[in-house]
């Protein structure tokens, strides 16, 4: 007794030391929970018990042969027998889930209602020229990362990836004789670049670097907490635990603006060091300083590296995982109802086909469709209205609708004088400022002056096969956000029938960033022979996003609070229904295939995250 009364005595002494205690006690629980399985039910195979990986085939450069993988047509005649799961949406988290669980044996059938599987990760031809829609340089695709480890077995290795220049993003600042800064990969060659052109300013850089650094190391904490159980992920945040668990949310507590004001009074290298925010959508001034080192330091510790053949291959090398296990991939199949049964669980998709919609069964429904689209228009209205989601919906916003300029070119990479980076394009150091009075221009002011944010990318360049498969031709992307609402009104007009008036407005949109475009780089002015631009409603039709959105719901400070990350989560209160992609992690492929691993856990009812570890050291070990 005595003993028991100075343990509690010591403890009431130190508070530090009781929350340290409650801390372990919360993670044993969690480690029991995510090993045993969180679920009640059986613990599935583990997908990374071996290494998958076999020699890379050749390119497969035949259009007819590639069509059958990731074309292959909705017929009831397809659809598996004895389904483990359906998915509706083929992007990266759907995909992902799907061979994920195909590597433990499991039955899936994923869904897609465009005519090509992959959502962002497909490419389209025009004219003769290839070009990609959504994946323009991915980062950590080298050596043993996590990243390139998954992405390795998810296609067997069958997956490629070509390496940008080591100066992978150029910053313009300025709309005349504007200022160039390279970002180069690397902390010496990041560091020193900036450097070079801020030689004052080596304790901001030094400080700003040793953030990101902080914000990738308390990553770890903040995937555990993602992978907990929710009544324990809720119960972290409401004692407060959660922050002596991991660092992440004291530092998603400010905004990169707030942060980078704290580290120095230049506005131009303020501006070099936010200049990515494109890549999620949202301005310093209301940006989580989270979001934005996860995706800094995505890139410069190794660069940024490209899909070789383009990035429909990524696509094409997951779904043969798929149906290796006896799953398929069938798109032209508009999901349009999550099916529940009588106990509210639940149990298949409606499809909808124009001679009838088709009901499939299956016990478990995975939905890549996005929070809105499943939460606002796949779940009958009453299901929603009583487990309280639309109260979650109410929490949430929609992220920036965007558009996106394709030009095809006359020449090679080597005749134009085209490098394996991109420009991000900026008519001043204040992107705050210019992106508000951006956003706020009515619809037909959008291209009588400049556009404040362009994002220039040659995706021939940076594809090593491009000559091989397009001789003599080069193409080129610019994008810039936009709000759905300048392009609303043509929302229901048949694709390529909207008339006059909405091709005036999204090609004067479109003749402005060209006109910017050949500021910086003249010698492709005379050289198009394509030339083409998708607005918000585009994204609707292609890729299923309510308001044009690329990035999904909006990357803002509130999404990245503890409390609504407990939130977004595969998990719904709805039995058997679960979520992936980018709305359960954050945008781009690899947010949306942590995402995917995420929802492994859940379906799976394993820490998948643990044998992906596992797999890794293993493959460390047998180099």
């Amino acid at each position: 007794m005595a003993l028991i009364a100075n343990v509690v005595a010591s403890l009431l002494a130190n508070p530090g030391l009781v929350a340290l205690v409650a801390v372990l006690a919360v993670v044993i629980s969690a480690v029991l929970a995510v090993t045993r399985g969180s679920n009640g039910g059986p613990r599935a195979k583990n997908p990374f018990a071996t290494d998958c990986r076999r020699p890379p085939a050749p390119l497969v450069t035949d259009h007819s042969v590639r069509d059958k993988v990731i074309k292959n047509g909705f017929a009831i005649k397809k659809v598996p027998e004895t389904l483990d799961a359906v998915v509706v949406g083929s992007g990266i988290g759907g995909l992902g889930v799907a061979a994920l669980m195909a590597k433990a044996g499991k039955r899936v059938l994923v869904l897609e209602q465009h005519d090509q599987a992959g959502g962002c990760c497909h490419t389209f031809v025009e004219k003769g020229f290839e070009f990609d829609v959504g994946i323009h340089y991915i980062g950590e695709m080298c050596g043993s990362t996590l990243n390139k480890v998954l992405m390795d077995q998810l296609t067997e290795g069958q997956l490629q990836w070509k390496k940008l220049d080591d100066t992978f993003d150029v910053v313009s600042l300025g709309a005349e004789n504007p200022k160039q800064f390279p970002i180069v990969q690397g902390n010496e060659g990041f560091k020193k670049a900036l450097l070079e052109k801020f030689p004052e300013e080596e304790k901001a850089i030094d400080d700003f670097l040793l953030l990101v650094k902080n914000v990738r190391k308390s990553m770890m904490g903040y995937i555990g907490f993602k992978t907990f159980p929710v009544w324990l992920a809720k119960l972290l945040v409401k004692t407060g635990l959660v922050n002596y668990f991991t660092d992440y949310f004291k530092y998603a507590s400010k905004t990169v603006k707030q942060t980078l004001d704290e580290l120095t009074d230049n506005q131009d290298l303020k501006a070099v060091l936010s200049y990515s925010f494109g890549d999620y959508g949202v301005p310093p001034e209301e940006a989580p300083f989270t979001m934005h080192a996860m995706l800094i330091a995505h890139y410069y510790y190794s660069g940024g590296f490209y899909p070789v053949g383009g990035a429909s291959e990524i696509a094409f090398h997951m779904i043969p995982v798929i149906e290796k296990a006896g799953g398929a991939v069938l798109v032209r199949a508009p999901v349009n109802q999550i099916l529940i049964d009588s106990e509210g669980a639940a149990c298949g998709v409606r499809v909808h086909k124009s001679s009838g919609d088709i009901d499939i069964h299956a016990p478990i429904v995975i939905s890549d469709a996005g929070l809105y689209n499943t939460y606002q228009s796949l779940l009958p209205k009453q299901v929603v209205l009583k487990h309280g989601l639309d109260g979650l919906l109410s929490k949430v916003c929609h992220g920036v609708g965007a558009v996106s300029l394709f030009v095809g070119l006359r020449g090679t990479k080597e005749e134009l004088g085209l490098k394996a980076q991109n420009c991000w394009a900026f008519t001043t150091n204040d992107l705050d400022a210019a992106y508000k009075e951006y956003l706020s221009r009515k619809a037909e002011d959008a291209g009588k002056v400049d556009v404040p944010i362009l994002f220039i990318s040659f995706p021939s360049s940076k594809d090593p096969t491009h000559e091989q498969r397009y001789p003599g031709k080069s193409t080129c992307t610019v994008i810039t956000l936009c709000p759905y609402e300048w392009f609303e009104q043509w929302e229901n007009e048949r694709v390529m029938k909207r008339g006059k008036e909405y091709k005036d407005l999204k090609m004067s949109l479109a003749a402005r960033m060209w006109e910017q475009t050949c500021r910086l780089y003249p010698q492709i002015k005379d050289k198009v022979e394509y030339f083409d631009m998708g607005t918000p409603i585009t994204n609707k039709y292609y890729i299923g996003a309510p308001r044009g959105e690329i990035y999904g719901m909006d990357h803002n400070m509130a999404r990245f609070q503890a409390d609504m990350v407990t939130q977004l989560r595969p998990e719904t209160p709805i039995p058997n229904l679960y979520l992936t992609g980018q709305d359960i992690w954050s945008c781009g492929l690899a947010g949306a295939v942590w995402a995917s691993l995420l929802s492994a856990n859940v379906t799976l009812n394993r820490n998948v995250i643990f044998d992906l570890i596992n797999l890794k050291k293993k493959i460390g070990k047998n180099k």
